[in-house]
């Protein structure tokens, strides 16, 4: 038979397919040294090695067979390895480096035994140049399919790492909570690229926004995923070991990968040693977010065998940006929130001041969603003459400037209070304190709301003498009153414009309140909700307010768990109060002619009273006081002159007469007759005023009888 250089080239791949583990060896250690892309990843260069190697030797053993090498396609599973190279980061160009350097060992190899085959020279060189046609046309097919396969899985893990930053985008930071969002980070990486995945914040980056780290560094873990891991949601202090991946990650602020073989972790101190997962490989990203690190994100896999490579970490570093600025949003607006929350809560009563006229319970609750705290307020103000008043305001708007805004209006509604104004007129003073703050914000450069200030306000005063309520409203909702045989009923008020709309009349209305009444004044936020109208929460409010309770306090419990959500959409403020009567056996009243002489009446009458209620201790006190009011009632006011007491906490002089000119304080000179009174009613009473009604004055003392006073010492 003739031999040919077909059949030399034939029996050389023959020979060479019986020595292939040596080949293969060959090919490893020749890739390890030049290309060692390949190695980041032992197992992948392995198995590139022997695949590379096994496919070109199998492809020229079919000459053997007489199979033509033009009709040997390269095997699938060539485009498989290109596809694993890609998805482990390994450049296109190491792998066609890979290629070459496989074919010039496996040539060598052949043309190496083509002497043992035939001594013929020609045949010699025909048969080498038939291998290298060969072997160069069959790896330039199998480079240009695995070019084409490793490009296709670049594009698609291209397409699948924008589709998982689009859904991190979507899925990250849907509210401003904290743990929520740390978690949301956590189960978006577990459902796509880690086995494992955990969330730590730095303790000192939920104390504020500047708030210094201190090492060691303390951090707080927020999220850890799977569900079933024993982990149990309580964000416990720990610590990781100086120079473990997450603290050279808080350190330098970089990512770290890293792997282990055989498997094993590093979790944090907090986690016990028999219940660590049998970790492989794992990606440690900072959280970082405008210029400061708020923790760190570890991503880690152990039932998945491949190990992260960089377009993980690319990919894990996207998605924590993402997560790193929604985190810090979260805690922005926590800390603000904290920070309003109590400014309002420290311009709020922490406890309403002892009077007798009504029972009162009240509450304030938070808006729970993004909106904020708000300027809700409520407030009990004890007036002269037993009185007390009631009021309720919302301010427009949330954060800081409402909560800043609402503690301005409730002092500014205190010292209107404190001189004693009717209900309408206090309104249209507050109104123009509005007013006047919207001026004053919109010339503030530096103030990001440069809009009007508005705000609503119901003011109420109730008389526990007449049984009287005189109420006026600022564009506020109406308020519930209930009777004793539990009948609700919306108070028919006037509704007067809102607070800073200027230059409009607000009305009072006087209403009778008898003993037992319970009167019920809040926010908006208490009957708006997105589940119902607000005819709808009336009649909440008037089923609740019907409903018999132990105290005022389970009302109001009752009244906010049966109209609110969990987390109500705006602020809400709720003041109960149960109205009571001073009776007759309280109060004791004269009219007083404008006579000189009916200043010893009104000593009597004091002296007479106050023994029968058994305040004889009061009695040089009272009867002093009572003396200089009524001679400066006879002497500068106008008729008819009335005298009265209540003894309630204490004991009430009043003297009363039709005349509108204000008493004031003066230092008398050492030669004058007069200008005494005042200073002896101040010195001697515990409270002095004056108040104005439509048609008169009233003048007051409060003189306390809790102690025992003593007979004062005058110069």
């Amino acid at each position: 038979m003739d031999v040919t250089a077909d059949t030399v080239v034939a029996r050389a791949a023959q020979e060479l397919g019986r020595q292939v583990d040596g080949l293969i060896a060959d090919v490893e250690v020749c890739l390890r040294e030049e290309v060692p892309d390949l190695w980041d990843d032992p197992g992948i260069g392995r198995m590139a090695s022997r695949n590379i190697t096994e496919h070109l030797v199998g492809a020229l053993a079919g000459l053997a067979h007489g199979i033509d090498p033009d009709r040997i396609d390269p095997p699938a599973a060539d485009a498989d390895r290109a596809r694993r190279l890609a998805r482990h980061g390994t450049p296109v160009t190491a792998m066609l480096r890979a290629h070459r350097l496989a074919q010039a060992i496996v040539l060598d190899r052949l043309l190496a035994q083509l002497p043992r085959l035939t001594r013929d020279p020609g045949l010699i060189a025909a048969a080498a140049r038939s291998l290298i046609a060969i072997t160069t046309a069959y790896v330039d097919r199998t480079s240009q399919q695995g070019v084409v396969a490793f490009q296709r899985e670049r594009d698609r893990r291209l397409r699948w790492r924008l589709a998982m930053v689009n859904e991190a985008g979507m899925r990250i930071g849907t509210t401003l909570d904290v743990a929520r969002t740390t978690q949301e980070l956590a189960d978006l990486a577990t459902e796509h690229f880690a086995d494992l995945a955990t969330v730590d914040l730095l303790d000192s980056a939920l104390h504020g926004p500047d708030t210094p780290a201190q090492r060691p560094l303390a951090l707080r873990r927020f999220a850890r995923r799977p569900a079933g891991d024993p982990y149990d949601g309580t964000p416990r202090l720990h610590t990781y070991p100086q120079g473990s991946p997450p603290d050279r990650a808080l350190t330098t602020g970089r990512p770290v990968r890293h792997h282990t073989d055989p498997p094993t972790d590093t979790p944090p101190t907090d986690t016990p040693p028999e219940r660590r997962p049998p970790v492989h490989s794992t990606l440690v990203v900072p959280l970082c977010a405008r210029g400061a690190t708020l923790g760190v994100a570890r991503f880690c896999r152990h039932r998945n065998p491949d190990r992260y490579d960089d377009e993980d970490l690319l990919l894990a570093q996207e998605i924590a940006a993402r997560a790193a600025v929604a985190v810090d949003n979260a805690r922005r607006y926590t800390h603000a929130r904290a920070t309003a929350l109590s400014l309002q809560r420290s311009l709020l009563p922490p406890r309403t001041p002892p009077q007798s006229a009504v029972e009162v319970a009240s509450r304030y609750l938070p808006a729970g969603g993004r909106a904020g705290v708000g300027g809700d307020w409520y407030d009990v103000i004890p007036l002269s003459g037993a009185r007390v008043a009631l009021v309720v305001g919302d301010v427009v708007g949330h954060g800081i400037h409402a909560a800043a805004t609402m503690g301005r209006l409730r002092t500014a509604v205190r010292t209107l209070a404190d001189i004693d104004l009717p209900p309408d007129e206090l309104l249209t003073h507050l109104d123009d304190v509005v007013l006047r703050l919207s001026a004053e914000a919109a010339a503030d450069p530096d103030r990001e709301d440069t809009g009007d200030i508005g705000a609503t306000c119901l003011y109420a005063v109730y008389d526990p003498v007449g049984r009287c309520c005189t109420l006026a409203r600022a564009g506020h909702v109406l308020p519930a009153v209930t009777a004793a045989d539990g009948t609700v009923a919306l108070l028919d008020l006037p509704p007067g414009p809102p607070l800073g709309l200027g230059g409009l009349p607000f009305e009072a209305v006087e209403v009778e309140l008898p003993e037992g009444s319970l009167l019920a004044l809040y926010t908006d936020g208490l009957i708006e909700a997105r589940d119902h109208d607000v005819e709808t929460g009336l009649a909440l409010l008037r089923e609740t307010l019907a409903r018999p309770a132990d105290d005022l306090e389970a009302t109001c419990d009752a009244v906010l768990s049966t109209l609110l959500p969990d987390r109500p959409d705006d602020d809400v403020a709720l003041l109960l109060a149960r109205t009571h009567v001073l009776g007759d056996g309280r109060v004791a009243g004269w009219d007083l002619e404008p006579d000189p002489a009916a200043v010893s009446r009104a000593r009597s009458e004091v002296a007479r009273q106050l023994a029968d209620w058994g305040l004889d201790g009061l009695d040089f006190t009272a009867e002093l006081v009572v003396s200089e009011l009524v001679t400066n009632a006879i002497r500068y006011g106008t008729p008819p002159i009335g005298l009265r007491l209540i003894h309630d906490r204490g004991l009430l002089c009043e003297v009363s007469d039709a005349g509108s000119t204000t008493p004031h304080q003066r230092r008398a000179r050492a030669d004058d007759e007069g200008g005494r009174g005042l200073l002896l009613v101040a010195r001697l009473a515990e409270h002095w005023g004056t108040r104005h009604a439509r048609h008169g004055k009233t003048v007051w003392a409060q003189l306390d009888d809790s102690a025992g006073l003593p007979e004062p010492a005058f110069p």
